[in-house]
């Protein structure tokens, strides 16, 4: 009887199927994204672009957000020269301007009242 349960006990044991062991995930490095190019917050308040100037990095790529804060303003409308472009800005709506600036120096930019409220993009 012995014989029998220890032949029972070998083929249980053999017919049940081995658990594969959890795979290891393979090895990461923690990197930091790092954000593509330059982003400036301009806000248009009754004092015109704030804050100006700002710096930026020439051949990098830039987001300007700018948001209307106010009616009392005739910088309805973003002007800039390089590269040439007129972005209408809603009042009290985030308006994202992508470009990379290629030439250093001062950029100015500003209402399309041949830009009376103005800012200044300093380019280096």
């Amino acid at each position: 009887m012995k014989k029998l349960v220890l032949v029972v006990l070998f083929l249980a044991a053999a017919c049940k199927k081995e658990e594969a062991p959890a795979p290891t995930p393979p090895p990461t490095t923690e990197t930091a994204a790092k954000p593509a190019g330059q982003t400036v917050e301009l806000t248009v308040t009754e004092k015109g672009f704030e804050p100006s100037p700002v710096k930026v990095k020439a051949g990098e790529p830039l987001t300007l957000v700018v948001t209307r804060k106010t009616d009392k303003t005739c910088a309805t409308e973003l002007v800039i020269d390089e590269p040439p472009s007129t972005t209408p800005l809603p009042l009290n709506e985030p308006v994202k301007i992508a470009f990379v600036p290629k030439k250093t120096g001062e950029l100015r930019y500003g209402c399309a009242m041949d830009k009376m409220v103005a800012g200044v993009l300093l380019v280096e």
